[in-house]
């Protein structure tokens, strides 16, 4: 593994930093940044920022308009933009349509591409993944879906109800995951301004960094034309982890980012800021908590770049995504907590954007599958007999 970062990559990393800190961060103020994220305004103003500098949808292929990034190129990039909360949605990476781009771009037909990945990474529209549904449904265990698609001749008529979607109000088009009648799953692409889909609300949380914020969705005899299934019928499961195992690995790049922005700003302050006769970072109570920082940092860096470079490598990167996505989300959790402490009144206040940072990070160790099931998952692997040597 060769973690030296090329030279035309390093110019990419120096030119994302500055447009981040010249052109967004202005923007992390401004009214319309609301309780449930940009408003739509606000986020064309970003995109099209991103858009003349470069950097739109850096992820894409180069034939559909990106960068063609490769997943080590990514988490340069993803953690620069994720150096401002508004980075993300400026470059068009934020969850869930960095997901869904790259799932689209793999598994969606020439015809469905036309029709929603080409104005998607141009910026022009976002989108949502439904698959998250209420008690007793799926949350993070799929296999207790219970959106029904049912085949009646043509289309398929789906029936459900889905919660803590991302982006729902205002998104332009759903990929919704559906149980079938053998117990199967498939995805199903359809635009959200038809009947059949209803944005019941939208629901308050700790994060306000996603535009459409997170909203309950209901589908009541939606019918959707059989042109519109994503891939395969009855391959859901399977597309879910072709979109999932990228997804996490891109969620610890940008929180990366944040962690850090997070590190500069209470360190800064560390320095400035005189407590008992010298600065309150020389104090061991303090310089240790900003070493601790360093160091998951360090850590959270170099588990990104392991699964970054197993993909690159063909690898399907499964168990390394999900300890990254453990490793991370949890030392870059502790990063920003800490970053509160060393700041006192400063760190639960509006006056640094640390308190920001740190009520939209909570939500990583749940995020596309909480802490503990990922371990379970590891310990299952574990658990298994070692292959014979051959």
């Amino acid at each position: 593994m060769n973690f030296d970062i090329p030279a035309e990559l390093k110019a990419l990393q120096e030119k994302t930093r500055r447009f981040i800190a010249e052109e967004i961060i202005p923007f992390e103020k401004d009214p319309r940044v609301t309780a449930h994220g940009p408003t739509e305004e606000l986020r064309n103003e970003l995109v099209a920022k991103a858009k003349a500098a470069g950097l739109l949808t850096p992820h894409a292929s180069v034939e559909l308009g990106g960068l063609g990034l490769d997943h080590f190129a990514k988490a340069i990039v993803f953690e620069e933009a994720g150096y401002s909360t508004l980075g993300p949605t400026a470059l068009n990476i934020a969850a869930p349509d960095e997901g869904n781009i790259h799932l689209m771009e793999a598994v969606a037909t020439e015809a469905q591409k036309e029709r929603w990945l080409k104005p998607q990474v141009a910026g022009k529209i976002r989108s949502c993944f439904c698959m998250t549904e209420p008690d007793p449904g799926a949350g993070a265990d799929p296999s207790m879906l219970q959106t029904l698609a049912v085949k009646d001749g043509d289309d398929y008529v789906i029936n459900g109800r889905k919660w803590f979607i991302t982006g729902a109000t205002g998104a332009s088009y759903a990929i919704i995951m559906a149980r079938m009648e053998d117990g199967s799953a498939t995805m199903f692409l359809a635009d959200m301004d038809q009947p059949g889909i209803t944005v019941e609300r939208s629901m308050d949380a700790l994060d306000a960094c996603f535009t459409g914020g997170h909203g309950v969705v209901s589908f009541n005899n939606l019918r959707v034309p059989a042109a519109d299934v994503l891939g395969e019928v009855g391959q859901g499961f399977r597309y879910a982890q072709v979109r999932l195992a990228p997804a996490r690995l891109t969620h610890c790049m940008r929180w990366l980012g944040q962690a850090r922005r997070a590190h500069d700003v209470a360190s800064a302050y560390a320095r400035k800021r005189q407590a008992f006769g010298k600065a309150l970072g020389e104090h061991e109570g303090v310089g240790f908590m900003l070493a601790d920082n360093e160091m998951d940092l360090h850590t959270s860096r170099l588990a990104i770049w392991h699964c970054a470079w197993v993909l690159d490598q063909g690898g399907k990167g499964k168990n390394e995504s999900s300890m990254a996505k453990v490793i991370c989300s949890e030392a870059e959790w502790r990063v920003v907590d800490r970053c509160v402490q060393v700041l006192g009144g400063q760190g639960v206040t509006a006056e640094t954007i640390v308190a920001r940072i740190w009520s939209d990070m909570r939500a990583f160790r749940i995020y596309d599958g909480p802490s503990e099931v990922h371990r379970w998952s590891l310990a299952r692997n574990i658990m298994k007999p070692p292959k014979a040597a051959h």
